[in-house]
């Protein structure tokens, strides 16, 4: 398939019907590729495509600066883009998008392979919601077709009493170095300058000196996400510090499923987000007739 991506990627480039490519390029070591935007044809012999791609391309896409730009996308990565599109982030028709099949993802530590990563063992994105051409469909041999794999953990959480699950985020939360890799990595966290970087506040580019400062920023980037997280994993997949942030997503994730009917996030840019759209008639937030 690397092949073909690098083929076809030419072929468009030197056509002039793109300006740039969006993929993934060699790292320093094999299992350590990077995204990477390509302006010529000569440059993408250094365009990889293997199981060590791990980032989600659809975030890049913001930096694409307006230029027509060609970007490979796994299903999962198509999401993303398309909760992009709905929020006017990007511009369908800058956008030239391949998909292609995915195998599953591996995580990498210290330059040795552990595994494949969480968020591909409860995939069920097996289909690409936008492209305008696929290269391959999807390869993964998924381990479950059930949507409701992926809340066995929330749903684990949700069974412990109260003071249990608040000991076991406050020891996770109180690990964060602030280092914002979470954010910077997050697609539908691209505001352009985000609250916690307000210099009038203490909260401005610095470690936390208590724990009430992580867990705010956490909690806070949770609703900030929510009803638009489409679940793709990449906050957790950066974090030095292994903390397991796609749990309080999916906790949103969940709850909106149960209140609103099931929604996933990037999956139709056409229909109503639960979190922004109001009816009074169906509306499962308890009001007062007096109001």
């Amino acid at each position: 398939m690397q092949i073909q991506m690098r083929k076809r990627a030419k072929e468009l480039l030197e056509a002039g019907e793109v300006q740039q490519v969006l993929a993934w390029k060699a790292g320093d070591l094999p299992c350590y590729p990077e995204p990477a935007f390509f302006s010529n044809s000569e440059t993408l012999e250094n365009l990889v495509y293997d199981k060590f791609c791990t980032a989600n391309l659809s975030r890049y896409f913001l930096d694409a600066k307006g230029v027509k730009t060609l970007a490979f996308m796994r299903p999962c990565d198509t999401y993303s883009f398309n909760q992009l599109l709905k929020e006017n982030q990007v511009k369908r028709e800058q956008a030239y998008v391949i998909g292609v099949g995915c195998e599953g993802c591996v995580t990498v530590e210290e330059g040795e392979e552990k595994g494949i990563l969480e968020g591909c063992l409860n995939c069920t994105k097996t289909t690409h919601v936008v492209y305008d051409e696929l290269i391959d469909s999807d390869n993964m041999p998924r381990t479950t077709t059930d949507k409701s794999a992926r809340f066995k953990d929330v749903t684990r959480l949700e069974e412990i009493d109260s003071a249990e699950r608040y000991a076991f985020w406050q020891a996770q939360l109180s690990k964060c170095m602030r280092c914002n890799a979470c954010r910077n990595i997050c697609p539908i966290c691209n505001c352009k300058k985000c609250v916690f970087d307000n210099d009038k506040y203490d909260t401005h580019q610095k470690a936390n000196v208590s724990q009430s400062e992580g867990q705010m920023f956490h909690v806070t980037r949770a609703f900030h996400v929510a009803g638009r997280c489409s679940d793709c994993g990449q906050c957790s997949r950066v974090c030095p510090q292994n903390i397991p942030l796609h749990l309080l997503n999916r906790k949103f994730i969940k709850d909106i499923n149960t209140m609103y009917g099931e929604y996933q996030a990037g999956e139709n840019i056409d229909n109503n987000s639960p979190l922004t759209h109001f009816d009074a008639a169906s509306d499962p937030e308890p009001r007062s007739s007096s109001i």
